[in-house]
């Protein structure tokens, strides 16, 4: 008797038909090709788990008008290093009259012009640093 029923049990199996369908892979983000629709939802899970806040440093009004005028200063004085280097001065520049120093924030910046062929920008630093930046003059 044990054999019959494993007989027909085999037949059986055999006679099942099978079916499979090829996987695909869809993505969820809707920045590599998902679904829009899980823009907003992604999003608020990134965002609920951002543990980091930006430390916001509040500057007072004069300290502001401080730094906008140095800014202000600082281009004047790059516009005139450039247009001096460059040819393009047109009447007075600071570097007319040869070397130029000036103090800005923790930085002492010297420029020496004295030369015919060259620009020469020495930034020094409280801290002993030094930087400094020759700018070869093509106008001249």
């Amino acid at each position: 008797m044990m054999i019959k029923k494993i007989i027909v049990g085999s037949g059986i199996l055999l006679t099942m038909s099978v079916s499979a369908t090829q996987l695909t892979y869809t993505p969820v983000n809707p920045s590599f090709g998902g679904s829009a629709l899980n823009g907003s939802y992604l999003l608020g899970k990134a965002q609920s788990q951002n543990a980091h806040t930006a430390t916001r440093i509040e500057k007072s009004y004069d300290e502001t008008f401080k730094d906008s005028l140095e800014r202000a200063y600082l281009n004047k004085i790059v516009r005139e290093i450039t247009d001096y280097a460059f040819g393009d001065a047109d009447g007075e520049n600071v570097l007319n009259n040869g070397d130029f120093s000036f103090q800005s924030g923790d930085y002492t910046v010297d420029i020496i012009a004295s030369n015919t062929e060259n620009v020469t920008v020495k930034i020094t630093g409280t801290d002993g640093t030094e930087t400094v930046i020759v700018l070869d003059k093509t106008g001249d």
